[in-house]
């Protein structure tokens, strides 16, 4: 009976020390948190545009709820799953609950072998009728060396970083395949629009430009009245049914 006793008391207390234990936080591979804001960040306006666990916030291009297919979450990373690699064929894009018209933009982003996707913006709140991805300004996340998309277009537009279709990125920097990289991308209230890099600027455009309407004219984007003229708009993450993976989403307003 005593020996009976003590067993029970132990595991009393074992379960007690677990149920108090604090929650580890999501670190990355450098034990470095995730998703998480610091206060200077907070101070200068920065919000987390994805929590690290949840749905909140994102919804499907099309749909009013988030896909339930196509994109997983784990350990403070959002993954787009492997798939047919075709375009928004699997579970379909997903893009924020909330417009955004001037803003910084701030993710990292890993890629795998062959992978494509991209990070849209001043994407179309209502979508034309049609299947494939939501209409919007692309930053375009790719393997260039594997993926033959990386060779169509004019000039190396269809590149990572680029703006798809439209503006090539220059003197970029990337990091491995398989490794992480950092994405920025700057929206300003007239027109001008920077694509950053690991730190590095590699592309600037004007959106209210006469230049850049004469470049949509001769892109695949020609048959979209207004395309990257609305003054707000989504963002947007792609799935095309590749493994891609996101983190440290987060957005400021200015």
């Amino acid at each position: 009976m005593k020996n009976i006793s003590f067993i029970a008391l132990i595991l009393i207390i074992t379960g007690t020390m677990l149920s108090t234990r604090p929650i580890l936080a999501q670190t990355d591979e450098n034990g470095v948190p995730l998703n998480i804001l610091s206060q200077a960040e907070k101070l200068s306006g920065w919000k987390l545009l994805w929590d690290g666990k949840t749905t909140k916030g994102w919804h499907g291009t099309r749909i009013d709820h988030f896909p339930t297919k196509g994109w997983s979450m784990a350990d403070g990373i959002l993954t787009v799953d492997k798939s047919s690699g075709k375009e928004s064929a699997h579970g379909g894009d997903i893009v924020t609950d909330k417009e955004y018209s001037q803003f910084e933009l701030s993710l990292e982003f890993k890629l795998t072998p062959g992978a494509n996707s991209g990070i849209k913006y001043h994407v179309f709140p209502k979508q034309p009728k049609q299947k494939g991805s939501g209409i919007g300004l692309e930053y375009q996340l790719l393997d260039d060396a594997r993926h033959p998309d990386a060779k169509k277009g004019v000039g190396g537009n269809r590149t990572l970083a680029s703006l798809y279709d439209l503006i090539p990125a220059e003197n970029k920097a990337p990091q491995p395949i398989g490794k992480w990289n950092h994405a920025r991308i700057i929206s300003y209230n007239d027109g001008r629009v920077e694509h950053w890099l690991n730190g590095k600027k590699v592309l600037e455009y004007n959106r209210f430009s006469q230049a850049f309407r004469a470049l949509v004219q001769k892109s695949k984007f020609v048959g979209y009245k207004d395309f990257g003229q609305i003054k707000g708009g989504l963002i947007l993450l792609q799935e095309h049914g590749h493994e891609v993976h996101f983190r440290n989403i987060k957005i400021r307003e200015f």
